[in-house]
């Protein structure tokens, strides 16, 4: 089958193509999603394995004084392109670039966050989003493997004990499992098509569409 995305292109997707968006829960050592169609948090137990498609950058968390969830646009370069970041109520809490509104950021409680897009076992679109400590989890393990990422299955068998001061916390141990078959790459280029063709369109709208989804703790991970 074709790889081209032409037919992508005319479509134009508003809403985000990602069937799940998954968040890691330290203290149950396993990630999260938030199901639509149930209105529960599911949990994705590991072994868990996914393809990296595409990374981005973006903010969430929780506003005490709204009441509500943190959010922001996502962007690919987070040193030269502009965040907005606003409550889903109440007026807008920041706007430039990450370095320079990060204090206002983290005092109105949101924190950074890595957006990873990735292609899942059948094939489907997801978003993974880490925060704090596994942040850096995923910094190190990237940090001088990256060109494998398009042709390798990463997978997380396992969760790692950290600990600061009196803390115990827990990191996803990330590794490489295989390198993706001709017919996975196939299936890689269709999804990344798909994301792309959306992205494309995101970063050009002014005001992109978010949805709202319930946070996490604020407890249950660190910052780093």
């Amino acid at each position: 089958m074709s790889t081209s995305n032409r037919r992508q292109a005319f479509a134009q997707p508003q809403a985000n193509p990602s069937t799940k968006f998954l968040q890691w829960k330290s203290n149950e050592k396993c990630f999260e999603f938030y199901n639509k169609e149930t209105q529960q948090k599911e949990k994705i137990g590991l072994p868990f394995k996914f393809l990296v498609l595409d990374e981005m950058h973006t903010v969430s968390g929780w506003n005490d004084a709204s009441s509500s969830g943190i959010f922001s646009n996502e962007v690919k370069f987070i040193s030269k392109e502009v965040m907005t970041v606003k409550p889903f109520k109440g007026n807008e809490i920041a706007k430039g670039l990450y370095k320079d509104i990060k204090e206002k950021i983290v005092a109105a409680g949101g924190h950074y966050v890595k957006s990873i897009y990735i292609m899942l076992e059948d094939g489907s679109l997801a978003n993974l989003q880490l925060k704090g400590s596994a942040v850096q989890k995923w910094g190190e393990f990237t940090q001088k493997t990256r060109n494998r990422l398009p042709d390798e299955w990463v997978q997380v068998t396992k969760a790692i004990e950290g600990k600061k001061g009196a803390v115990k916390f827990f990191t996803p141990d990330f590794s490489f499992e295989r390198s993706i078959s001709d017919t996975e790459a196939m299936q890689a280029d269709e999804a990344f098509n798909v994301l792309e063709t959306y992205l494309k369109a995101y970063l050009t709208k002014a005001e992109p569409i978010v949805e709202e989804i319930p946070q996490d703790d604020p407890d249950d991970d660190l910052e780093f």
